[in-house]
């Protein structure tokens, strides 16, 4: 526990360096805004494909049985946030407001470096499979539950070409392709490049965090609760269904702290977007990702 939370609070500090830099006026909202189009267009991929070039090779055995996994831990996560979102609360946009923020957790920002700290780096390979369902159900459900409104679905079907899922593809073909030895000139800078991401992730909450009214964005009592559903009593769940389907070891840790992720930030371009007051959901973001500090290290209990 004390090692997790050790990692947690190095994290947290390099958020912290992020706020008073922004603060400070040594960086800016248009150096976040830059810097998240390159994590995740550049930096991020690298990392998901420098994640099977280590020393340890990820099982390709369990690429398909992951991929399960993750779109029976979506299906759940949909089913719940439909169900508590209307308990919640009966004005429709709000539905779709916190029916986002309990489905769909900050992944490829905090999940991505969180997994590589406490399983290794191969893991990330195992974690990007288990995105793919939440990439596609993000980028079409989740815009619905924001948009609002009448009208089904819609894929936007780039977003299977897009940087992140390109690296999914690479990495499988090598694990499934058994490719050992990637020429130095090759590793290197993709190793490099990937390793980037964790710092730059954190920099990019602590400039946006230094954007906000810390005290308005606290103040929000039902996210507050949204937030342990979302840390902790979901996650719990996704860990019991996980050993119940027949997972265990690092492919059950893996799930379950990806499940534990704070509220992804793609809720608030979402809302940007359409539109929509961007509140709440801000206020989801920052007081999740804040708590996340303490609730991570309390699920790695039940690991």
């Amino acid at each position: 526990m004390l090692t997790i939370i050790s990692q947690m609070v190095a994290l947290f500090i390099l958020i912290l360096v992020g706020y008073g830099a922004a603060k400070l006026k040594i960086i800016d909202g248009r150096f976040s805004q830059q810097l998240s189009v390159f994590v995740i267009n550049i930096s991020s991929p690298c990392l998901i494909v420098s994640s099977v070039m280590g020393d340890i090779s990820p099982d390709k055995g369990l690429i398909l049985p992951v991929l399960a996994i993750g779109c029976v831990t979506y299906a759940f996560f949909v089913a719940v946030a439909m169900l508590l979102s209307r308990i919640i609360t009966r004005n429709k946009d709000m539905q779709g407001i916190y029916g986002f923020m309990l489905t769909f957790g900050n992944v490829g920002f905090i999940g991505y470096p969180i997994v590589a700290s406490i399983f290794g780096k191969y893991a990330i390979f195992y974690a990007s499979l288990l995105n793919i369902p939440f990439t596609l159900l993000a980028f079409s459900l989740g815009k619905k539950m924001i948009q609002g409104g009448t009208g089904g679905l819609k894929l936007d079907w780039k977003i299977l070409v897009s940087p992140a899922m390109v690296a999914c593809y690479l990495s499988t073909f090598i694990v499934v392709s058994d490719i050992k030895g990637v020429p130095d000139i090759v590793s290197i800078p993709i190793t490099l490049l990937g390793n980037i991401t964790v710092p730059a992730a954190l920099l990019i909450i602590g400039t946006s965090m230094a954007q906000m009214d810390l005290r308005r964005i606290l103040s929000g009592k039902l996210v507050w609760g949204i937030s342990v559903l979302r840390l902790l009593a979901l996650p719990a769940v996704i860990y019991y269904l996980t050993r119940l389907i027949g997972f265990s070891g690092d492919i059950l840790g893996i799930n379950t702290v990806l499940a534990a992720m704070p509220v992804g930030t793609y809720g608030a371009m979402f809302c940007l977007q359409y539109g929509k007051d961007e509140t709440v959901m801000v206020q989801g973001i920052l007081i999740s990702t804040l708590l996340s500090i303490l609730s991570i290290p309390l699920i790695t209990q039940i690991l």
